[in-house]
């Protein structure tokens, strides 16, 4: 069934579209399935993720394509056998990931536990494959096709500029720091206060922690830290002691920053007998580790990766009985080139998003008028997610 609107974005055809070389053109979508539905975008955020993608940092990319996973906008079409009580109409978001086996083809331990964001069989939301065979495209377009079951209803109250770096960004921290219950009585440490560690220090602080450390090289993201709810700081940079003043006073560590030249083994000592360090910053290199830092305290040493829908659904949920607000700039879709270079550069201050009339975005660049779109960016922290 033909639709009578038209899939645009911003192609990416090999590595240097990175240097503000993204074309505006139409693209090939998804095969439509009625599991599916299609989405009218609103809101697209820029995480580290698609600056990584974009100059094949992480490996080979599939181009062309089309970057963007943390996509909001509104549903202009649900298929017949779509999840979710999805209705044409409703504000929607996809995040990293557009679908998993869900035990289709067989036992899978992860999806059956409601883990799919840990499938083996994992579609990410852009640079991959659905299970059709058709190549993932994301969400620096007009619109997006994407199955059901990972399309997310934004509940109401949550603003679509808020909703949208959560998809990724947010859910990225949340989810560990449920899974090691963060709450009352536990001291949490961030390091990296950008984009996904401005949404650690958010959610530590609405879960309950008694402590919430921000870490970062300067004590230049001091002010901003305390403002987000931190209520101590350390600039590892500015205080040679700041490893042995502040030994064991931590219970779980979320590391956003992707240097491999962090300091790992100081990092570790700073967590109690038995804390745990979550990295979820993806550096392109690997980080050295030295056994001794694990062993001396019994510490875990553990990653993470983005969320499973339920997990987003919860997040969203604390989002709304807390009040939790994500710091917003805004930004059009026709300077998504620009907001790519800038977050390069390390210019955005922390997330960017901003809708403007599908008839001003087609006028600039020259196609029919179609959808709202928008780019997002957020502050950047060097290597991994660049909050952009």
């Amino acid at each position: 069934m033909a639709t009578d609107y038209k899939f645009e974005g911003w192609v990416a055809d090999d590595p240097s579209s990175v240097d503000g070389k993204m074309v505006w053109r139409e693209y090939e979508p998804k095969v439509w399935e009625e599991t599916d539905v299609d989405i009218k975008i609103t809101h697209s955020g820029i995480c580290g993720s698609d600056i990584h993608t974009l100059r094949a940092g992480w490996g080979a990319t599939r181009f062309p394509a089309v970057v963007g996973h943390e996509i909001v906008g509104v549903a202009v079409r649900v298929g017949s056998q779509a999840e979710g009580g999805i209705k044409v109409g409703d504000i929607v978001g996809v995040g990293a990931q557009s679908d998993s086996c869900l035990s289709r083809d067989g036992p899978c331990d992860a999806c059956e536990v409601g883990e799919e964001n840990y499938c083996t069989k994992r579609v990410n939301t852009y640079n991959s494959l659905h299970r059709n065979g058709s190549q993932t495209q994301g969400g620096y377009a007009l619109y997006h096709r994407c199955p059901s079951y990972f399309v997310i209803k934004i509940p109401k109250g949550i603003a679509p500029e808020q909703a949208a770096p959560m998809l990724c960004g947010g859910v990225t921290v949340f989810s560990p720091l449920k899974r090691y219950n963060v709450g009352p009585g536990k001291r949490v440490g961030v390091i990296g206060v950008g984009g996904l560690g401005h949404c650690a220090v958010l959610f530590a602080k609405a879960l309950g922690a008694d402590k919430v450390v921000a870490i970062s090289r300067k004590s230049d993201k001091k002010q901003d830290a305390t403002q987000l709810g931190a209520t101590d700081f350390i600039a590892t940079a500015e205080d040679e002691d700041w490893a042995t003043k502040n030994a064991r006073t931590l219970d779980v560590i979320i590391s956003t920053v992707a240097s491999p030249k962090m300091p790992l083994a100081q990092y570790l000592g700073l967590l109690s007998r038995g804390g745990t360090f979550v990295q979820v910053g993806a550096p392109e290199e690997p980080v050295p580790l030295s056994a001794f830092a694990l062993i001396r305290t019994r510490v875990h040493l553990t990653g993470s990766v983005i969320g499973s829908p339920g997990e987003i659904r919860e997040m969203f949920e604390l989002v709304a009985a807390k009040g939790v607000k994500v710091w917003v700039e805004t930004r059009p879709m026709k300077e998504a080139n620009q907001a790519v270079l800038d977050m390069v550069d390390g210019k955005p201050r922390l997330w960017n998003i901003r809708n403007e009339k599908r008839e001003d975005l087609a006028l600039s660049l020259n196609t029919p008028p179609a959808s709202v779109g928008v780019a997002c960016s957020r502050q950047t922290l060097k290597g991994g997610y660049y909050p952009i």
